[in-house]
Formats: structure tokens, C-alpha cells, sequence
């Protein structure tokens, strides 16, 4: 299916610049560009492609100069990752769908299930689980007995949600398991990556609240508050009973202990590892958490120690040197 600069331009109130009637049928990263592909500018470390890019239409920004010119077709727009998205969402609309639940996936009969689910083979759905209207669930999906799941909620591959969170108590003569009795509550519109765990709570439930959107291999924990349109990168790990706040962004691999709060709109930088608890609207890096611009100031000086601990040592000998002269020339 193509689509003329024309029609793209109407579709997200941009301005052309170039051959209106030049078409598209597919999408190519601006790099990687194609004769009949769109692609977008919204990085500035891009730039230098659009001059030599052989994608025939780029969405780019209103407010970008560009110094020579371009064989591509330009539609210019107030944010072109934000048209570039709404493309998307068209251009996905189009594509052939399944839709219902499928023969082969497993849905205990004490299970319910809403309006124009579409769940795909080999899911299973355990025991008084509640699942909401609109809800996709891919394969391989297990979600355990007394689950609940809200509206248009996205569940992707792999993921397992109510499992038993990590309870043991140590014994002479091994571990005693903790039973884990609560549930797992997702609220509306939150959208769960591939491979991800949510455990069950150990009496209460383990909360994800509205609009949450958790990447691939995440790992929530029993007990653990998700605030509403949070959201986590691969590989973040949230330990037991920790109340996350509304709106924080997680990079990739961020850690936080147990049994701590984390406030609302908190930026956390990838790799950071959280031991205490964090106020609302702070931007933090590192393990222990900092801000930005002292935690690059500190790594850089990591690089440096090697060459700092020689010069310590250089001017112990000297100094020690120079005591052992002063204690002579002092005796003398």
C-alpha cells in the first residue's frame, strides 16, 4: 500500500517541501534509508543523513536548519517522533490481526473474561482470574488463580503473572517456604514486555496501577506498588513490598531494594542501584543514587585513580624521605 507525501502531510498537518505526489509503502530508519521508505529526524545527532539518505520522504522538525540540500521529499512538523508515532499506529491498523480466544489456549471455567479479548495459543488463564474488556494476551502468557486485569491491558509473550514471590524462612536444616495467598491487581491500560514476572502478594496483592508500562524481563515483586503511568526498561527489578510513585521512568537494569518508597516523577538512570527511599522530582544516576552532573564528574575521575594512587604512593616515599633527612641532619 503506498501513500503520497500529500496524504501524509494532511494525516499529520505538516508542511511539505519537495515533490508532493512522491510516494512511500514502507518505514527505514533515516540511516538505513530506502527508495520508497519514510523516515524521521527527531535526533540531532542524525543530521548528516538526511543530506545523503535514499529514503524518499523524511518527517523533520519545523525549527531544523539544514545546510545543503536533500533529493528526499521533507514534511515538516512540530514534532516529527510524535507524527512519525501517530504513522505507526496507522500504518499497524492495517495489518491483519487476530482476534478472539484461541482453541488452544487454556482457560480454567471459574475464569472471566471481558468484551473483545483477544488471547492468543498456548496462554493460561488459572482459577478466578478477572480479565477486562479489549485485553490482548499473547502466547505463552500464564497468569495464575485470582488474578485480576484491567481494561485494554497489553500482556506480550513469556510473561507470568501471580507467581509465588521469593518468601523463605531459614532453618537448622534448609529453608521453610512462605505461602504466598494474595493476588495480583493490573489496572487499566498498562502494557506488560515479554518475559516479565509479577509475583503474587504474600497476603495482599502486589498493585499495578493505571496506564503502567513495564519493557521486557522486569521483575516485580510480592507486595510491590507500581504508581500509575510509571514506567521501567528492560531488566529493572523491583524487590517486595516497595511503593513506586506516579510518572518515574526507570532505565534499564535500575535495582531498588525492599521495604523502601520511591516518590512521584523520579528519574532513574540505567544500572542505578537503590537502597533507601527517594523524594519526588529527583533526576538520579548511580548506586548509591546522585545526581547527574556529580556522578559523571566522579566516574570520570574512576578512570584516573590508578594514575592518583601511584602519585600517593611516589609522594609517601618522598615524604618519608624527608623525614628520615630531617631526623638526621637533626641528630647531626
Amino acid at each position: 500500500m503506498e501513500f503520497a507525501a500529500k496524504q501524509i502531510a494532511e494525516f499529520v498537518h505538516g508542511r511539505i517541501e519537495g515533490d508532493e505526489n512522491t510516494t512511500v509503502s514502507s518505514f527505514a530508519k533515516i540511516e538505513e534509508g530506502k527508495e520508497g521508505a519514510l523516515s524521521f529526524l527527531s535526533n540531532p545527532k542524525y543530521l548528516p543523513y538526511v543530506y545523503n539518505t535514499k529514503s524518499s520522504i523524511i518527517i523533520i522538525n519545523n525549527d531544523v536548519k539544514l545546510e545543503h540540500p536533500t533529493s528526499a521529499t521533507l514534511i515538516r512538523v512540530p514534532n516529527a517522533y510524535k507524527s512519525v508515532i501517530e504513522l505507526l499506529k496507522l500504518y499497524a491498523s492495517f495489518q491483519t490481526k487476530e482476534t478472539g480466544v484461541s482453541e488452544l489456549a487454556f482457560i480454567s471455567p471459574k475464569a472471566t473474561i471481558g468484551k473483545n479479548a483477544t488471547i492468543y495459543p498456548f496462554v493460561y488463564i488459572g482459577d478466578n482470574v478477572t480479565i477486562g474488556d479489549d485485553v490482548t494476551i499473547y502466547a505463552n502468557v500464564s497468569i495464575y488463580s485470582g488474578c485480576k486485569i484491567g481494561r485494554r491491558v497489553i500482556v506480550h509473550s513469556g510473561s507470568v503473572i501471580g507467581s509465588d514471590g521469593f518468601g523463605f524462612l531459614p532453618e537448622d536444616d534448609g529453608y521453610e517456604k512462605v505461602p504466598h495467598i494474595g493476588t495480583v491487581i493490573i489496572e487499566d491500560d498498562v502494557e506488560i514486555g515479554a518475559n516479565t514476572c509479577i509475583d503474587r502478594g504474600t497476603i495482599d496483592a502486589t498493585i499495578i496501577h493505571q496506564g503502567v508500562k513495564l519493557d521486557n524481563l522486569v521483575h516485580i515483586a510480592h507486595n510491590a506498588e507500581i504508581g500509575a503511568n510509571t514506567v521501567m526498561s528492560a531488566q529493572v527489578g523491583i524487590a517486595g513490598s516497595t511503593k513506586i510513585g506516579e510518572w518515574c521512568m526507570f532505565g534499564g537494569q535500575v535495582g531498588v531494594a525492599g521495604h523502601i518508597t520511591i516518590g512521584d516523577k523520579v528519574l532513574l538512570g540505567a544500572q542505578s542501584g537503590v537502597p533507601t527511599s527517594i523524594k519526588d522530582g529527583q533526576q538520579l544516576i548511580g548506586t548509591p543514587p546522585m545526581e547527574k552532573i556529580p556522578f559523571f564528574k566522579s566516574h570520570s575521575l574512576l578512570k584516573q585513580l590508578p594514575e592518583l594512587f601511584k602519585e600517593m604512593n611516589d609522594m609517601r616515599k618522598r615524604i618519608v624521605e624527608l623525614e628520615k633527612n630531617l631526623s638526621i641532619n637533626h641528630g647531626d
